[in-house]
């Protein structure tokens, strides 16, 4: 319910039934896997009554490397020039991805080039959203959906990989930027807790004046580098480690339907 809140028209509305229907949907399943420990309380919160295993969304780390070449092609495709300091951040251009921070922030910050990958239809993402996206703001761009390899590519030719997004159960694309070892900065919320440090592993901003402050003070090189230590942290989510844990998870499911079997079994004869 966390993320369909601040998504689509009437999303908010809906948001309670949204949370009955998808209580039904858990509720049929023997065991539940959720990606962080975070997702596993608001389940926890939705008092469903099966067991819960926290196992990440995982990252082949063998398929994220920088390379600079496909960076500089990215630059020559949008237009950067080799000193021009990029931010990029993807997802849905919807309120609850921060759009509109992001945005904010390049009106404020004129001196850089900020671009958005991903998209969603307008027509459902609100008035206040689809003004924003409407606006001539001429160092930002819209890349909208672009295939893996062009989102790599800009990876690897970005500066700082800017993540405003208020919910998320675990964010993919911040393992993608870990992995790539752009430097990252994020809003502090409760999802990244207990695996993403401040200070440590990237950077983390609870408003549109620190994401700002932060962001030029990254790209000024006024800050430590972090990237190492932050691909030090996706590593432990690398699809290898997740794959094992997946394989206890089936286990766990046979076993509990196994056990259900048995005592429905049982309840017959009696």
């Amino acid at each position: 319910m966390e993320e369909f809140r601040n998504s689509y028209v009437g999303s908010n509305l809906f948001a309670g039934l949204f949370k009955l229907w998808i209580k039904l949907c858990y509720s049929m399943g023997d065991v539940i896997v959720t990606p962080s420990e975070y997702s596993k309380k608001l389940l926890e919160s939705y008092h469903i009554k099966k067991d819960i295993v926290v196992i990440s969304n995982g990252i082949d780390l063998s398929e994220y490397n920088k390379n600079e070449s496909a960076g500089k092609d990215f630059r020559v495709k949008y237009g950067y020039s080799d000193s021009d300091k990029v931010i990029m951040s993807a997802g849905l251009t919807i309120k609850r991805k921060g759009i509109l921070d992001f945005i904010e922030l390049a009106k404020r910050m004129p001196q850089y080039k900020f671009i958005w990958f991903g998209s969603a239809d307008l027509r459902f993402v609100g008035k206040e959203v689809r003004r924003a996206v409407a606006e001539d703001i001429p160092n930002l761009t819209f890349a909208g959906y672009v295939p893996p390899e062009q989102l790599k590519a800009a990876y690897s030719g970005s500066d700082l990989f800017l993540f405003p997004s208020y919910e998320e159960t675990e964010g993919i694309v911040v393992l993608e930027a870990l992995a790539m070892k752009i430097p990252v900065l994020l809003r502090n919320i409760p999802v990244y807790d207990g695996w993403l440090v401040d200070v440590k592993h990237l950077y983390k901003a609870d408003s549109i004046e620190a994401f700002e402050k932060t962001a030029c003070m990254i790209l000024e090189h006024q800050l430590p580098e972090l990237t190492e230590w932050g691909y030090d942290a996706v590593e432990k989510k690398n699809i290898q480690h997740i794959g094992s844990q997946l394989l206890g998870a089936y286990k766990m499911a046979i076993k509990a339907k196994s056990s259900v079997r048995a005592a429905l079994a049982t309840k017959c004869k009696l």
